[in-house]
């Protein structure tokens, strides 16, 4: 005699096979509860500084949301990755936060120099329905809060390494000598 316990009762299935229950769910008071995120007083620091650089961005740049300030300073920060090299580069990504240097960091390295305007317009293309205008607006935003951030010193050496045009996106006069 075949005995079946209440835990796992059988289930006929066509053909005459029979495979066992599965497992039932527990229930909700039983279930562990879902890991919580930490409040951001007690994220680690460097989500923290990650936080405050976009919410300077989305300042700066008046998104609505700070999910769009996020992805906006990905998307310039990478492009910016790609078109600062050397020493410049690699300070660049110690002074910002662990996420920001991620995206700095990640980035291959340009074949060539884009001028200001090109730059732009690489992150128009890289922002659905971004036009010249709008991409001019979200690099100005991104860029202009990366003095105070990483210091007068640095941005002027990674000025100093791209083409003419570039000092107006980080929020500084470009001044060029008498002729």
């Amino acid at each position: 005699m075949t005995t079946l316990t209440p835990q796992k009762p059988a289930i006929p299935q066509p053909g005459g096979d029979v495979t066992p229950a599965p497992e039932p769910r527990p229930a909700p008071e039983q279930r562990p509860a879902p890991e919580q995120r930490p409040a951001p007083e007690q994220r680690p620091a460097r989500d923290l500084a990650w936080r405050e650089l976009v919410d300077a961005v989305r300042e700066a740049g008046q998104y609505p949301t700070w999910s769009e300030a996020e992805s906006v300073t990905r998307v310039v920060l990478s492009a910016l990755g790609g078109h600062v090299v050397g020493d410049e580069r690699v300070d660049l990504a110690r002074a910002l936060p662990e996420e920001a240097a991620r995206v700095v960091a990640s980035q291959i390295p340009a074949t060539r120099s884009l001028t200001a305007a090109e730059f732009v317009d690489s992150v128009a293309a890289r922002i659905e329905g971004a036009t010249p205008a709008t991409a001019r607006w979200d690099v100005s935003s991104v860029l202009s809060v990366l003095p105070p951030l990483v210091g007068d010193e640095l941005v002027t050496r990674i000025l100093d390494q791209l083409p003419p045009g570039y000092a107006l996106l980080f929020g500084r006069a470009e001044l060029t000598p008498a002729a």
